[in-house]
């Protein structure tokens, strides 16, 4: 499944307006999250929480969906 940047709404509700708006992509390949973003401050802080943001997405999801994340 790959989401488009319009679907970008949903990570909002899940890690915020702010890393929904710098984000240029997200996708789901199997069952790694795939972040895109520009900004070097914003890659730097998703590395930092890949714990968290696996955690959230999975809580919102209702079961395990993202077992890993990588920022680009």
């Amino acid at each position: 499944m790959i989401y488009r940047p319009a679907d970008r709404r949903g990570m909002g509700k899940v890690m915020g307006k702010t890393v929904a708006r710098y984000t240029e992509k997200l996708q789901i390949f199997g069952d790694k999250l795939v972040i895109t973003t520009q900004v070097g401050p914003l890659r730097h802080e998703l590395v930092y929480q890949k714990e968290k943001i696996i955690q959230r997405v999975n809580e919102a999801m209702g079961r395990i969906v993202i077992r890993d994340v990588e920022v680009k």
